[in-house]
């Protein structure tokens, strides 16, 4: 009896632990789903292209951001060991901030908040502080990306449709 006790009480530590170690992994694939080419808008209706694409034997994912009026800003997605989800972001600020991310109970949005940077001349020089991704569907989804400078917020938001369906 002690023995089936013990055996019970390390599946459900087990179970707890597979369940906080598949948030992170559930993200990962949430953001792998946007693997390929998007077209949108910003919110002031300027164009915008981003596409997703795996890398590195698949352990990382690589976004790209081009046209919004700047140089094309690169984001890296990778798992920090099996419980959180990372994104450094290379900024045309010439930083590069590392968020850590948490989602939404549905899943579909995926928040990102300011970890540290490297390359920050001082803490409230500016950088990305916060992006959220919302997937609507499988080929729609939304970038809310906030950069900080010197205590004021600027705000981008992108309403992004896959490429083929943006053309239709």
């Amino acid at each position: 009896m002690k023995s089936v006790r013990i055996t019970l009480a390390l599946l459900l530590l087990l179970t707890a632990y597979a369940v906080a170690q598949s948030a992170a992994q559930k993200s990962y694939d949430q953001v792998k789903s946007l693997t390929g080419s998007w077209e949108g808008k910003t919110a002031q209706g300027k164009p915008v292209q981003v596409s997703f694409r795996d890398t590195a034997g698949g352990s990382a994912i690589m976004s790209e951001i081009h046209g919004h009026g700047q140089e094309n800003m690169i984001s890296m997605f990778h798992l920090d060991g099996p419980n959180r989800l990372m994104l450094t972001h290379y900024c045309g600020a010439g930083n590069q901030p590392r968020m850590t991310a948490s989602a939404s109970p549905d899943g579909k949005t995926i928040t990102f908040d300011f970890l540290d940077a490297t390359n920050l001349a001082t803490p409230d020089a500016g950088h990305m502080q916060r992006v959220v991704f919302t997937v609507l569907d499988a080929n729609h989804h939304t970038e809310g990306w906030t950069f900080a400078d010197h205590g004021k917020e600027m705000k981008e938001f992108f309403d992004l449709k896959r490429s083929e369906l943006a053309q239709k």
